[in-house]
Order: structure tokens, then C-alpha cells, then sequence
């Protein structure tokens, strides 16, 4: 393929800029190749998290609380 070659071409209608320019989006993003998911936190990471806090009515009071 040379440099003058366009990457795509319309065959049919007549898309706005914006019209192309969301394919073009699209074409890239499912072009790229997918990354793994990222890392789960070690136990040592998960050793200096406070443990059996949840969100809730009432949570931000037995955060400070001793335990």
C-alpha cells in the first residue's frame, strides 16, 4: 500500500466530518491490540488496608472508631 492509498473508503452516502471521524474512532480503537487486566494487589499491599470497612449509613463513624 502506498503513502497516496486512503486506509478506507466510502462506497455509499455522504457522512458528516463527525460521522467519519467517529469510524475512524472506532477503527483504531478495535484496531489496538487488547491489554491484559491490570494486576490484582499483593498481599503485602492488602496488609496496610484497614479490613471490613463498607460504605454505608454511618461507615465514616466506624472508620475513625478503634476496632
Amino acid at each position: 500500500m502506498s503513502a497516496e492509498e486512503p486506509l478506507f473508503r466510502v462506497v455509499r452516502g455522504v457522512p458528516t466530518a463527525e460521522e467519519l471521524a467517529a469510524l475512524v474512532g472506532a477503527i483504531i480503537v478495535r484496531s489496538r491490540p487488547t491489554t491484559p487486566a491490570p494486576a490484582t494487589a499483593s498481599a503485602w499491599a492488602r496488609s496496610g488496608r484497614p479490613a471490613g470497612l463498607s460504605a454505608g449509613p454511618g461507615a465514616w463513624r466506624s472508620a475513625a472508631l478503634p476496632r
